[in-house]
């Protein structure tokens, strides 16, 4: 499978050579609705034959903002966790409900997905398939449950997403909705498929206990390399950290409801927790510095392809065909009820995951067509960026070219074909929740 940045510079090259085909052509607009009816063609001039090269680099210039976040944030949260207070946290919760496998797998499941859901936390996650498998394995459960328990509740965690600044607040902000609007649907989504991913694992959890043969992973060995980490204790200081990080995430939420904030005040309060964290952790200057760098650097390939995906959009606009595109994707929707469309979208946006497993990059690749797309087919942009979230999360359980979830199966020495078998009922049934709930989205008229 191509890489995801080789994937990305080759639908930037098709994006050109379609533009040599597509006719120039205009919706007008009222702000940033589309108007039904009022596609028409304009004159364009052929973009030049390497356009391509020049708008990769106006790509990233357009899509800085996030891009400058992405490292800032990935800096902040490694100082966070340089001071073993994610850790300790985890680690308290693994001690509490260790002798009750039921809260333990849904306890740890939601506590990712929250994670997941508020601040965008997934790589960060890599680092507990070591203690989560070790604990599983002691609980005569297998390392299945132990990445079922990490990543179900991640992947429902973007897909449900109500605050990821990562991929909910982008999508928003380039359908132009209110950044946060009808995050408590989503909320409630993600009690509702936290509970479907928790039933899943918690099934097969029970079957491997009482028939360790069952085991999807029993021939392999895993008598060595699974060891429980020492100095995760919480103390005072860890304690202080995790306040910091609630009341920071507390304060963005604030920040945007009540005064607009976006990314330039969401990147302050990044930079504002980061510095409190390292303080109340006791981590000095340099040790800070240290870890916020190594952090920021682990976002250099989340960063380049948000400028890569974001030159897709440079290149249609360019050529003045992105409208055109979006007339023809209207035409066979429009024909069918919005209810159908709004499922199609999820269809679009799985199908898409899967060249592009980044989220924000996935948001720049499809939100500036399904947004006004959505206004020409009767679905409401909210529910446009709802089916992006589906389309981009859930997939994440399953697809190959996510690199987070193939690092995780190696460290817990899954082979692929066996996640497969273990996570594709469960896609089954989240997929079905996802077109229940786009349909009655439809319905409300979601917004």
């Amino acid at each position: 499978m191509p890489d995801a940045l080789v994937l990305l510079l080759l639908l930037i090259v098709l994006a050109q050579l379609a533009t040599y085909f597509l006719p120039a052509g205009e919706f007008e607009r009222d702000g940033r609705q589309v108007v039904r009816g009022t596609y028409h063609p304009v004159e364009a001039d052929p973009l030049p034959p390497l356009a391509f090269l020049t708008a990769i680099p106006a790509g990233l210039a357009a899509a800085q903002d996030i891009i400058f976040f992405v490292f800032i944030a990935g800096g902040v949260l490694a100082v966070v966790r340089a001071t073993g207070a994610v850790d300790a946290l985890i680690g308290a919760a693994l001690r509490r409900l260790a002798s009750r496998p039921a809260l333990l797998i849904g306890g740890m499941v939601l506590l990712f997905a929250l994670g997941s859901s508020t601040v965008g936390m997934a790589e960060e996650y890599v680092a507990f398939v070591p203690v989560l498998v070790t604990l599983c394995l002691a609980l005569r459960m297998d390392a299945v449950v132990a990445v079922g328990i990490l990543y179900v509740g991640a992947g429902v965690g973007y897909a449900c997403a109500a605050l990821n600044p990562f991929t909910v607040l982008i999508a928003q902000d380039i359908a132009g909705l209110p950044l946060t609007s009808g995050q408590a649907v989503r909320w409630l989504l993600l009690l509702v498929c936290a509970a479907v991913g928790v039933q899943h694992v918690l099934r097969y959890a029970v079957r491997v206990r009482g028939e360790p043969a069952a085991s999807l992973v029993a021939g392999v060995d895993y008598s060595s390399g699974y060891e429980l980490p020492a100095g995760v204790e919480m103390t005072r200081g860890r304690l202080l950290v995790a306040a910091v990080f609630v009341a920071g995430v507390a304060a963005f939420v604030y920040g945007i409801a009540a005064y607009g904030w976006y990314l330039t005040e969401l990147s302050a309060v990044f930079l504002a927790m980061g510095l409190l964290a390292a303080l109340a952790g006791g981590l000095g200057p340099n040790a800070a510095a240290r870890a916020f760098l190594a952090g920021a650097a682990a976002m250099t390939t989340t960063a380049l392809l948000i400028g890569f995906a974001r030159t897709i959009q440079v290149v249609l606009s360019d050529a003045r065909v992105i409208d055109t595109v979006i007339q023809g994707l209207a035409e066979p929707l429009a024909a069918l009820p919005a209810h159908a469309a709004a499922v199609g979208m999820l269809v679009v946006q799985t199908v898409f995951n899967f060249l592009i497993p980044s989220g924000s990059g996935q948001a720049f690749v499809t939100m500036p067509i399904m947004a006004p797309l959505a206004d020409l087919t009767g679905v409401t942009r909210q529910t446009a960026v709802l089916a992006y979230q589906f389309g981009d999360g859930f997939t994440n359980m399953i697809a190959p070219t996510n690199a987070v979830l193939m690092g995780i199966l190696g460290l817990a020495r899954i082979p692929y074909a066996t996640w497969v078998r273990f996570i594709l009922p469960l896609q089954l049934k989240l997929n079905a929740v996802a077109v229940v709930a786009l349909v009655i989205a439809v319905q409300l008229g979601y917004r």
